[in-house]
């Protein structure tokens, strides 16, 4: 028998959903090569996930793509509400819409719903122009040695044995990538034995007022119903209990149309199922994230309840944040304790986002339990659809963010409520510097240095290493803090590594030794 032939990386991914496909683009605009298996033959065909967050919307702001992925979605407007009623019909119904005005001017873009089936062929598309994208490729041996690791994929009957310096297990809850590893995942246990049931039927008998991207609704059995495209598809999740003898296996077609008629409240409403896939309904997160030289991203590395719809954008911004630290550390730019930073920056605030979706997850336990009025209900589902402090406000600590002494912000609520900062290890904050061009359009894929026209940090002596931004405002100067001297070191993944209000050049070099971990 031949033996395989051996091609080389510098990144392997295993896993084409929505995570491992934003690594591939990210390493790509970081020009470092990749390839990515997936073993299944194509892109998603059951819309998993929705919710694209605003901080997931900017990233794909920076791709090029926001406004195609607007094209494929849900309009906003229509769509950003959640109901809950004994069924979609019922007399009981409430619907209450997302505070759209109140969030929106803290970004460029926002949060929008576009099914993972049609996102993840607009991103494959982007990521096969620019880097080695193999479906049907299923990775069948796994070595690690001190280059890095060796691996086979096979697809067709064909092997071929890949060698690259790191690998990203973007592999899903289930990773076995992770398991090989040993690594355990920490968190309660299972929460529930789910099913999603998508279907066909015609919502147009509805007013807009019991219109909604999310209704829950207490029927029998109780679940969820969610918009697809909001014209004819959706989906319906309810769950069963195997301990009182409930099984997969029971969701035949005459139970899920029954199931579905009831959540709609019409008994003969024309409906047709497409599919079924059952799932397990889980809150937790890898003991590690790193073994190097692999990396847990998304779904392998923390699963989150879909209540919030957090699960993909935090994998989304894992990759968003371990890419460029492997870039420069592949080109020698920075020194290997750089890539230590991805677990210690993602690993909290993976578990605070698993956790605020269990909060979530919990109060639709309540509401299924019948513990809550409706009008209860409404008002705790309502209050947690918005989470741009949770998805806008985080922030990292670790060796490659330089504190600056100021205090983080502490809202009130610091789930709902989003406050802009250019605190050291926040992202950037979003500022209108010309129309249509926002602070975030000037940033990536380098380190940007924003500052004031005039300051003269273009003259420092590490300037050469950065893409240094004059900018002539004085609302982005009380935005972030600098001054007419000062200056904002942005990190590739925008966030803010480094920040001065004085005018000593000299610390910009120091700045970028002590981030990229080269000191």
């Amino acid at each position: 028998m031949d033996e395989p032939r051996v091609e080389n990386v510098d990144t392997l991914i295993v896993g084409g959903g929505p995570v491992g496909l934003a690594a591939s683009i990210e390493l790509s605009r970081h020009e470092i090569s990749s390839l990515l298996v997936e073993k299944h033959p194509d892109t998603s065909l059951f819309p998993k996930a929705r919710l694209v967050s605003t901080r997931t919307m900017e990233i794909l702001r920076s791709w090029g793509i926001q406004e195609e992925v607007e094209r494929a979605g849900m309009p906003r407007e229509d769509v950003l509400a959640v109901g809950v009623g004994t069924s979609l019909s019922a007399g009981d119904y409430l619907r209450k819409a997302a505070a759209i005005a109140e969030d929106a001017a803290q970004s460029p873009t926002y949060t929008y719903l576009c099914s993972q089936d049609i996102l993840e062929v607009i991103m494959r598309r982007v990521a096969a122009s620019a880097a080695d994208v193999r479906f049907g490729t299923t990775m069948t041996d796994l070595r690690i040695d001190r280059d890095g690791v060796v691996a086979t994929a096979v697809a067709g009957g064909v092997a071929t044995r890949v060698r690259a310096r790191y690998l990203i297990a973007a592999d899903g809850g289930r990773s076995t990538i992770r398991e090989r590893l040993g690594i355990a995942v920490e968190g309660p246990p299972p929460l529930g034995h789910m099913v999603s049931i998508m279907f066909d039927a015609d919502f147009d008998f509805l007013p807009p007022g019991r219109r909604a991207a999310l209704s829950f609704v207490r029927s029998t059995p109780g679940g969820a119903i969610e918009a697809v495209d909001n014209r004819r598809r959706w989906i319906m999740q309810t769950g069963y209990d195997p301990a009182g003898g409930g099984s997969a296996d029971d969701f035949t077609e005459e139970y899920c149309l029954a199931a579905v008629r009831s959540a709609i409240g019409i008994p003969d409403h024309p409906v047709d199922i497409v599919g079924v896939m059952p799932w397990l309904q889980q809150a937790v997160v890898a003991a590690e994230f790193a073994r190097d030289p692999v990396y847990l991203a998304g779904d392998a590395a923390h699963v989150a309840t879909p209540q919030g719809g957090f699960g993909m954008n935090c994998g989304i911004q894992d990759a968003h944040n371990l890419a460029w630290k492997m870039a420069a550390v592949l080109r020698g730019e920075a020194g290997p304790r750089l890539l230590d930073t991805y677990a210690e920056e993602r690993r909290p605030i993976a578990v605070r986002t698993v956790d605020e979706s269990l909060v979530n997850a919990m109060i639709t336990f309540q509401m299924m339990a019948g513990r809550l009025s409706m009008h209860e209900a409404i008002e705790q589902q309502a209050g947690r659809r918005g989470s741009e402090g949770l998805v806008l406000g985080f922030h990292y600590d670790s060796a490659a963010v330089i504190p600056d002494g100021t205090p983080e912000p502490a809202p009130a609520d610091p789930y709902r409520t989003y406050v802009p900062t250019a605190r050291p290890g926040h992202r950037a904050p979003h500022v209108w510097v010309a129309p249509g061009v926002s602070t975030l359009d000037l940033l990536g894929p380098t380190f940007t240095l924003l500052t004031a026209t005039g300051s003269g940090w273009a003259a420092a002596p590490a300037a050469s290493e950065v893409k240094v931004v004059e900018i002539d405002s004085a609302e982005w100067a009380e935005a972030y803090g600098v001054g007419r001297e000062g200056a904002v070191l942005v990190r590739p993944d925008g966030h803010v590594g480094w920040r001065t209000r004085g005018a000593d050049h000299a610390e910009l070099e120091k700045a970028l030794d002590v981030i990229l971990t080269r000191s």
